[in-house]
Protein backbone atom coordinates (compact mmCIF):
# COMPACT_ATOMS: atom_id res chain seq x y z
CA UNK A 1 0.00 0.00 0.00
CA UNK A 2 2.79 2.43 0.92
CA UNK A 3 4.74 1.70 -2.28
CA UNK A 4 1.85 2.25 -4.14
CA UNK A 5 0.94 5.63 -2.41
CA UNK A 6 5.00 6.33 -2.98
CA UNK A 7 5.04 5.44 -6.59
CA UNK A 8 1.54 7.20 -7.61
CA UNK A 9 2.23 10.41 -5.53
CA UNK A 10 4.53 12.47 -8.30
CA UNK A 11 2.73 10.99 -11.12
CA UNK A 12 -0.69 12.46 -9.64
CA UNK A 13 1.36 15.72 -8.20
CA UNK A 14 2.18 16.41 -11.73
CA UNK A 15 -1.56 16.23 -12.60
CA UNK A 16 -2.26 18.73 -9.89
CA UNK A 17 0.34 21.03 -11.21
CA UNK A 18 -1.93 21.31 -14.69
CA UNK A 19 -4.74 21.08 -12.75
CA UNK A 20 -3.94 24.38 -10.67
CA UNK A 21 -2.69 26.06 -14.13
CA UNK A 22 -6.06 25.53 -15.15
CA UNK A 23 -7.91 26.80 -12.34
CA UNK A 24 -5.71 29.89 -12.11
CA UNK A 25 -6.14 30.96 -15.85
CA UNK A 26 -10.04 29.91 -15.68
CA UNK A 27 -10.93 32.36 -12.74
CA UNK A 28 -8.78 35.41 -14.67
CA UNK A 29 -11.28 34.54 -17.69
CA UNK A 30 -13.92 33.94 -15.81
CA UNK A 31 -14.02 36.90 -13.49
CA UNK A 32 -12.91 38.82 -16.41
CA UNK A 33 -16.07 37.70 -18.67
CA UNK A 34 -18.29 37.50 -15.54
CA UNK A 35 -17.48 41.09 -14.46
CA UNK A 36 -18.13 42.57 -18.31
CA UNK A 37 -21.87 40.40 -18.63
CA UNK A 38 -22.93 41.85 -15.25
CA UNK A 39 -21.96 45.30 -16.66
CA UNK A 40 -23.97 45.34 -19.77
CA UNK A 41 -27.15 43.47 -17.52
CA UNK A 42 -27.07 46.29 -15.18
CA UNK A 43 -27.10 49.05 -18.18
CA UNK A 44 -29.53 50.81 -19.31
CA UNK A 45 -28.88 49.37 -23.13
CA UNK A 46 -31.54 47.08 -23.87
CA UNK A 47 -29.22 45.24 -26.99
CA UNK A 48 -26.30 44.66 -24.37
CA UNK A 49 -28.77 43.83 -21.58
CA UNK A 50 -30.49 40.90 -23.66
CA UNK A 51 -27.12 39.65 -24.84
CA UNK A 52 -26.14 39.51 -21.31
CA UNK A 53 -29.26 37.69 -20.22
CA UNK A 54 -28.92 35.23 -22.82
CA UNK A 55 -25.18 34.25 -22.44
CA UNK A 56 -26.15 33.83 -18.33
CA UNK A 57 -29.21 31.86 -18.75
CA UNK A 58 -27.43 29.73 -21.51
CA UNK A 59 -24.51 28.89 -19.64
CA UNK A 60 -26.30 28.03 -16.53
CA UNK A 61 -29.06 25.46 -17.84
CA UNK A 62 -26.68 23.46 -19.61
CA UNK A 63 -23.58 21.38 -18.36
CA UNK A 64 -20.34 22.31 -17.99
CA UNK A 65 -19.24 18.94 -19.98
CA UNK A 66 -21.39 20.06 -22.84
CA UNK A 67 -19.68 23.29 -22.96
CA UNK A 68 -16.51 21.78 -22.89
CA UNK A 69 -17.01 19.45 -25.87
CA UNK A 70 -18.83 22.11 -28.07
CA UNK A 71 -15.91 24.27 -27.80
CA UNK A 72 -13.29 21.28 -28.20
CA UNK A 73 -14.84 19.60 -31.32
CA UNK A 74 -16.72 22.68 -32.44
CA UNK A 75 -13.65 24.58 -32.91
CA UNK A 76 -11.69 21.43 -35.31
CA UNK A 77 -15.70 20.94 -36.73
CA UNK A 78 -15.04 24.77 -38.48
CA UNK A 79 -11.42 23.24 -39.40
CA UNK A 80 -9.52 25.05 -36.81
CA UNK A 81 -7.13 23.61 -34.22
CA UNK A 82 -7.03 23.70 -30.13
CA UNK A 83 -5.11 22.15 -27.93
CA UNK A 84 -6.37 20.91 -24.85
CA UNK A 85 -5.43 23.35 -22.63
CA UNK A 86 -6.55 26.35 -23.86
CA UNK A 87 -9.98 24.17 -24.76
CA UNK A 88 -10.12 23.84 -20.89
CA UNK A 89 -9.67 27.04 -19.88
CA UNK A 90 -12.09 29.05 -22.76
CA UNK A 91 -14.47 26.13 -21.57
CA UNK A 92 -14.49 26.70 -17.93
CA UNK A 93 -14.11 30.68 -18.23
CA UNK A 94 -17.43 31.11 -20.61
CA UNK A 95 -19.55 28.68 -17.84
CA UNK A 96 -18.32 29.60 -14.70
CA UNK A 97 -18.08 33.81 -16.08
CA UNK A 98 -22.28 32.80 -16.64
CA UNK A 99 -22.58 32.00 -12.50
CA UNK A 100 -20.00 35.19 -11.57
CA UNK A 101 -21.78 37.44 -13.49
CA UNK A 102 -24.62 37.02 -11.36
CA UNK A 103 -22.73 37.18 -8.28
CA UNK A 104 -21.25 40.79 -9.68
CA UNK A 105 -24.67 41.70 -10.68
CA UNK A 106 -26.36 41.16 -7.39
CA UNK A 107 -23.34 43.25 -6.09
CA UNK A 108 -23.58 45.93 -8.21
CA UNK A 109 -27.73 46.25 -7.17
CA UNK A 110 -27.00 46.28 -3.84
CA UNK A 111 -24.93 49.44 -4.08
CA UNK A 112 -27.22 52.23 -2.81
CA UNK A 113 -28.66 54.33 -5.90
CA UNK A 114 -27.89 57.18 -4.09
CA UNK A 115 -23.88 56.54 -4.65
CA UNK A 116 -24.65 57.10 -8.15
CA UNK A 117 -26.76 60.10 -7.68
CA UNK A 118 -24.09 61.84 -5.59
CA UNK A 119 -21.63 61.05 -7.83
CA UNK A 120 -23.13 62.57 -10.96
CA UNK A 121 -23.37 65.67 -8.56
CA UNK A 122 -19.64 65.84 -7.89
CA UNK A 123 -19.63 65.92 -11.77
CA UNK A 124 -17.77 62.26 -12.23
CA UNK A 125 -19.01 60.52 -15.77
CA UNK A 126 -20.60 56.89 -15.37
CA UNK A 127 -17.14 55.28 -15.97
CA UNK A 128 -15.21 57.15 -13.27
CA UNK A 129 -18.42 56.15 -10.51
CA UNK A 130 -18.55 53.00 -11.09
CA UNK A 131 -14.37 52.31 -10.94
CA UNK A 132 -14.23 54.62 -8.21
CA UNK A 133 -17.40 54.26 -6.21
CA UNK A 134 -19.18 51.04 -6.94
CA UNK A 135 -17.05 48.85 -8.14
CA UNK A 136 -14.72 49.12 -4.75
CA UNK A 137 -17.96 48.81 -3.00
CA UNK A 138 -18.85 45.60 -5.09
CA UNK A 139 -16.05 43.72 -4.36
CA UNK A 140 -16.51 43.54 -0.56
CA UNK A 141 -19.79 42.48 -0.95
CA UNK A 142 -19.16 40.34 -3.72
CA UNK A 143 -16.12 38.37 -2.09
CA UNK A 144 -16.80 35.52 -0.09
CA UNK A 145 -19.55 34.46 -2.80
CA UNK A 146 -17.27 35.05 -5.41
CA UNK A 147 -14.26 32.94 -3.93
CA UNK A 148 -16.88 30.30 -3.23
CA UNK A 149 -17.50 30.10 -7.36
CA UNK A 150 -13.90 29.51 -7.94
CA UNK A 151 -14.12 26.44 -5.58
CA UNK A 152 -17.00 25.27 -7.95
CA UNK A 153 -14.71 25.93 -10.73
CA UNK A 154 -11.26 24.23 -9.06
CA UNK A 155 -13.54 21.07 -8.95
CA UNK A 156 -14.89 21.27 -12.44
CA UNK A 157 -11.42 21.01 -13.62
CA UNK A 158 -11.86 17.38 -13.12
CA UNK A 159 -14.31 17.41 -16.13
CA UNK A 160 -11.70 18.24 -18.38
CA UNK A 161 -10.48 15.20 -18.11
CA UNK A 162 -13.06 13.83 -20.58
CA UNK A 163 -11.40 15.59 -23.42
CA UNK A 164 -8.25 13.78 -22.48
CA UNK A 165 -6.13 16.52 -20.70
CA UNK A 166 -3.90 14.78 -18.11
CA UNK A 167 -4.66 17.15 -15.15
CA UNK A 168 -5.19 15.17 -11.85
CA UNK A 169 -8.45 13.30 -12.54
CA UNK A 170 -7.21 12.23 -15.33
CA UNK A 171 -3.49 10.91 -14.16
CA UNK A 172 -5.54 9.37 -11.26
CA UNK A 173 -7.85 7.25 -13.98
CA UNK A 174 -4.80 6.30 -16.05
CA UNK A 175 -2.72 5.12 -12.51
CA UNK A 176 -6.33 3.00 -12.34
CA UNK A 177 -6.51 1.74 -15.40
CA UNK A 178 -2.94 0.56 -15.76
CA UNK A 179 -2.32 -1.01 -11.75
CA UNK A 180 -5.87 -0.76 -10.45
CA UNK A 181 -6.46 -0.32 -6.79
CA UNK A 182 -9.29 2.93 -7.55
CA UNK A 183 -10.12 3.44 -4.33
CA UNK A 184 -6.82 3.97 -3.18
CA UNK A 185 -5.76 6.48 -6.04
CA UNK A 186 -9.01 8.11 -6.05
CA UNK A 187 -8.73 8.68 -2.17
CA UNK A 188 -5.15 10.61 -3.23
CA UNK A 189 -7.15 12.40 -5.74
CA UNK A 190 -9.50 13.74 -3.34
CA UNK A 191 -7.16 14.47 -0.62
CA UNK A 192 -5.09 16.47 -3.18
CA UNK A 193 -8.35 18.03 -4.10
CA UNK A 194 -9.38 19.00 -0.78
CA UNK A 195 -5.69 19.92 0.51
CA UNK A 196 -6.50 22.94 -2.49
CA UNK A 197 -9.90 23.41 -1.85
CA UNK A 198 -10.38 23.73 2.30
CA UNK A 199 -8.39 26.74 2.98
CA UNK A 200 -10.59 28.50 0.56
CA UNK A 201 -13.39 27.07 2.41
CA UNK A 202 -12.60 27.79 5.32
CA UNK A 203 -11.42 31.65 4.76
CA UNK A 204 -15.52 31.65 3.09
CA UNK A 205 -16.95 30.11 6.36
CA UNK A 206 -14.55 32.94 8.46
CA UNK A 207 -15.11 36.02 6.37
CA UNK A 208 -18.68 35.28 6.43
CA UNK A 209 -18.63 34.95 10.02
CA UNK A 210 -17.20 37.77 10.87
CA UNK A 211 -19.41 39.92 8.70
CA UNK A 212 -22.56 38.41 10.46
CA UNK A 213 -21.13 39.34 13.52
CA UNK A 214 -19.97 43.07 12.79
Amino acid sequence: MSELIINSLPILLKGLVITLLLSIAAIVGSTLLGLLAAVLRTSRVPVAKQIAVFYTELFRGTPVLITLMFIYFGVAYFGYEINLFAAGILGLSIYQGAYIAEVFRAGIEAVPKGQWEVSWILGLSKRQTFLSVVLPQTRGIVLPPLVGQYLSLIKDTSIVSMIGMSELMHQGQAIVDRIGQPVVIYGLVALLYFVVCFPLSRWVQHHQTRSQLS
